[in-house]
């Protein structure tokens, strides 16, 4: 049904096409005649010696040349550029192919998708890289830890505004010295900070790459002390509204 709506369709605009192409033609005969019939009636001797009944002519000659060969030019780009689509048949969904074609390309591609499946490497490990398939696969310890600096340290400086600017080798320890006394401590009286500053003192200066339990503890300390500074932050936001309600509420009594 498709197809045959689409033959309908095409020639429908084929004949509007031509419609369109006679009444132009029309159009431009009657232009023509009418123009070469007030040349004759003007000129004092008729068609004798009569130069622009022949401009007139030529004109319309010359539009009528350039038209032609326009077209031309034009169907000759298109058929080109249409033989350059390939016209082999190529199936969308199942109901396009006959079921023994459809069943093998199926197949095929569950043979390749296998292939490659068991071309994927496993049990291999690379220094300072996490495992593929497991939770930090494909993670470079040395970078992941350096790039959780800039982030606790812009965490930092919304909780405290005053807080030195970070230096390039400057140790963790020292540069969120003022961010210690909201960190809790274990039994061994260590804070995250602690084992986050071992963290990147192992991942600045080390030779070996970090690792996965380096990281992971390195990680685990950075986490925890991205949630204290957010804790720190949102009680810091609560307060300051529940003392701007304080205020409003005394300046509006009388």
């Amino acid at each position: 049904m498709y197809r045959s709506y689409s033959r309908v369709l095409f020639w429908i605009l084929e004949a509007c096409y031509a419609v369109i192409i006679l009444i132009v033609a029309c159009l431009l005969a009657v232009s023509c005649f009418a123009l070469l019939q007030q040349a004759v009636r003007t000129a004092p001797h008729g068609w004798n010696n009569n130069w622009d009944t022949v401009t007139i002519g030529a004109t319309y000659c010359l539009v009528l040349l350039l038209s032609i060969a326009f077209c031309i030019n034009r169907r000759i780009a298109v058929r080109r550029r249409l033989q350059r689509i390939s016209k082999t048949h190529s199936g969308i969904n199942r109901h396009d192919l006959p079921q023994p074609v459809h069943e093998y390309i199926s197949q095929e591609f569950a043979r390749s998708c296998l292939i490659s499946y068991e071309c994927q490497p496993r049990d291999t490990t690379h220094p300072g890289w996490g495992k593929p398939g497991t939770e930090h696969g494909g993670t470079r310890f040395r970078r992941s830890l350096l790039d959780t600096i800039a982030d606790i340290d812009a965490r930092a400086h919304l909780v405290i505004p005053n807080l030195p600017p970070l230096k390039p080798h400057c140790r963790m320890i020292h540069h969120f010295r003022f961010v210690l006394p909201l960190l809790p401590k274990d039994e061994e009286g260590l804070t995250p900070l602690h084992y986050y500053d071992s963290a990147i003192q192992l991942a600045r200066t080390s030779t070996g790459e970090p690792t996965e339990d380096e990281f992971t503890l390195g990680l685990r300390a950075a986490d925890e002390i991205r949630r204290i500074l957010n804790d720190c932050r949102i009680e810091m936001l609560e307060e300051s509204r529940t003392q701007l309600s304080v205020s409003v509420q005394t300046t509006v009594k009388p």
